[in-house]
Parts: C-alpha cells; sequence; structure tokens
C-alpha cells in the first residue's frame, strides 16, 4: 500500500486537448486529416490486431479516437476507454454519427465491461504511462474482459533499453558532431510534456514478463521507425549493425510490440 502512495497515477488533467493535439503519438496525422489517416506508428500497431467484421474490439486509452474510427470502418463493434476527460470528448467528436462504437470514461484498471465479452484488447501507447503496479491491475483487468480466444494487442515506446543503454551513446555522438542541443540528457525531454507522463518504458524482457505475471503468452518483439537520414557510408553501416544484429538492436530498437492471448485455467 506504501509502495503505491508514493507512485500516485499520472493526473489526468496533464491529458488535455493540448496534450492529444501537439505531443501524443499521431497527432500530425490526427490534425491534418481529422483522424482518417494514422501514424506510421499505430497504422503498424492496428495492421497487427487483425481487426474483422463483426469482432468486439476494446482500446484502453483511446485518446484522440481515431483507432475507434477505423475499427468502426472495418466493421467491428469497438469500445473505448479514457480516464482523461479531454479524450472522452474528443472520441466521440472524432466518430461519425451511426458508427457502431462507445466511448466511456472509465479507468484501466477497473473496466466497466462483463467477463469474457472482447474479441480484441487493444493497448497502444498507454503502457508507459501507467506505473508498474497499475499495469498489472490494468492487465488483470483486460485478462478479465477477453473471450478465451480473444487477443490483447500492445504497442509501448520507447524501448527502455534504447534509453537506458544506447541513447546516452547516441548523445556523445552527436554532441561530438555539435548536435547535442537536439539530444538532452534526459531522453524523455526530446519531447518535454513526456517528463511528467512518461512513467514505466518496456524492454522486451520486461514485457514479456509482465505479461507472463498477469496470466497471457504470446510474442513480444522490437521494431524502429525508419530513419531515412543522408549519412556517410560508415554511419549507414553501424546503423545496419546496430538496428538488425543481436543483441545490438535489442538495445537500439525503438519500439515494443506484443500479440497475447489468455492462459487457460489462470
Amino acid at each position: 500500500m506504501g509502495k503505491k502512495r508514493e507512485t500516485q497515477p499520472v493526473p489526468s488533467e496533464l491529458y488535455d486537448q493540448t496534450y492529444f493535439l501537439s505531443a501524443c503519438e499521431g497527432h500530425e496525422e490526427f490534425a491534418a486529416s481529422e483522424g482518417r489517416e494514422l501514424s506510421r506508428r499505430l497504422r503498424s500497431a492496428f495492421e497487427v490486431a487483425g481487426i474483422e467484421p463483426g469482432m468486439r474490439v476494446l482500446d484502453v486509452g483511446c485518446g484522440r479516437g481515431e483507432i475507434l474510427r477505423h475499427c468502426a470502418h472495418l466493421g467491428a463493434q469497438a469500445h473505448g476507454i479514457d480516464y482523461a476527460a479531454a479524450a472522452v470528448a474528443m472520441s466521440r467528436q472524432a466518430l461519425a454519427e451511426g458508427e457502431a462504437a462507445g466511448v466511456y470514461r472509465a479507468d484501466a484498471k477497473q473496466l466497466p465491461f462483463a467477463d469474457e465479452v472482447f474479441d480484441r484488447v487493444l493497448l497502444f501507447d498507454i503502457v508507459e504511462h501507467l506505473h508498474p503496479w497499475e499495469l498489472d491491475q490494468a492487465l488483470q483487468a483486460v485478462w478479465r474482459v477477453l473471450r478465451p480466444d480473444g487477443r490483447v494487442i500492445i504497442h509501448t515506446a520507447p524501448n527502455a533499453w534504447y534509453d537506458r543503454y544506447a541513447y546516452p551513446v547516441v548523445r556523445l555522438v552527436r554532441v561530438l558532431m555539435g548536435q547535442g542541443a537536439r539530444y538532452p540528457r534526459d531522453p524523455r525531454a526530446i519531447i518535454p510534456a513526456n517528463i511528467g507522463v512518461h512513467v514505466n518504458e518496456q524492454s522486451l524482457l520486461s514485457l514479456q514478463r509482465t505479461l507472463r505475471r498477469n496470466g497471457f503468452r504470446g510474442q513480444v518483439w522490437l521494431d524502429t521507425p525508419p530513419q531515412n537520414r543522408q549519412e556517410g557510408w560508415l554511419f549507414r553501416l553501424a546503423r545496419h549493425i546496430l538496428f538488425n544484429w543481436p543483441p545490438f538492436r535489442w538495445f537500439f530498437e525503438r519500439e515494443v510490440f506484443a500479440v497475447a492471448e489468455r492462459v487457460p485455467g489462470r
């Protein structure tokens, strides 16, 4: 109990409309297309989910609502929850009239749904916002509402091992190259709004352990956004090795994905 008091949930007021439209992943694509287009990162996670017509889908931490909109367009019965009032308002606004989706203000740790009702539960860019004890409770709630043959799909970034071990090396190289102003000492400060809301970045191993601990089994893997940088052959070679060869890629790849199912009889 004392530990929970020391790590109180991030105040929901920090997730205001400004946050969702200026710092939250996919905000540029959302603003440009009014939610019709997804960012590369969200699109990758959404494609992994394998949403099909007739599925019941829950988006935990639905944010601006574009994922709900895409689920509904595919013919799924979509539901979204978020504990931030701004997110609930934006998600409802993003949905066209008549789309089969519902949006509710609720806590990820206490999902207001019956047992075993969803084919898919999506946790896109929410894990890093939940303290470890909160993530355990949220996954236990997901386990309860997921059907026995359902799946939970997770995307989270950045890879904790990148921030902890690779980023200091990257920053040193960039400082020596005279680009240090773009690489603050705290990697969360690259996007200043994340300093107050990112509390639990995951690595490949930590997410695997967390899923197993909470009754799930499945696949966890790393990916990284395309760099598309014009660099000399030495940097291109180093980048190829660091982002493709184990064990280097475990530290340098930036994003963590997971698809998992319930372990029966938990």
